[in-house]
């Protein structure tokens, strides 16, 4: 006959079985979780019902793209179109409009112009430069 293994005694150190015996089982403790006790399986953590994964930052729908901003600043400052992007309609007509009446003769302080503002919108986290002509602060 075989015999029936014993439950470990928590007071007792824990002493190997005999080979071909097989350990003795865990104790089954409950656990109590919103007022009901129920038996968790060996091995096993508690549920947790509330634990969220890491979350996400939020990043709001509407706000512009600094980098966008800032290669078209450096690529098209010349016509100013960073600063249609990004709302202020006033600045970039006014820098089309440099560019295109002047024949060209002027296009090349507009385009430095435009070169410095790209490379600041491409830098600037804190400052003028990290928010749009509504306010809403440019996204990475």
């Amino acid at each position: 006959m075989t015999e029936q293994p014993q439950p470990h005694d928590p007071q007792q150190p824990y002493q190997q079985p005999p080979y071909g015996q097989q350990p003795p089982a865990p104790p089954q403790q409950p656990y109590e979780q919103h007022g009901q006790a129920y038996q968790q399986p060996y091995g096993q953590q508690p549920a947790q019902p509330y634990a969220q994964p890491y979350a996400q930052p939020y990043v709001n729908p509407e706000a512009r793209s600094r980098i966008a901003a800032g290669l078209l600043g450096i690529l098209l400052g010349t016509l100013g179109i960073h600063r249609f992007y990004l709302g202020y309609t006033g600045i970039g007509l006014t820098m089309l409009l440099i560019s295109v009446l002047s024949a060209g003769f002027l296009a090349w302080a507009v385009a430095i112009w435009g070169l410095v503002e790209g490379i600041l919108y491409l830098t600037d986290k804190t400052g003028n430069f990290s928010r749009d002509a509504k306010g809403v602060p440019l996204r990475d």
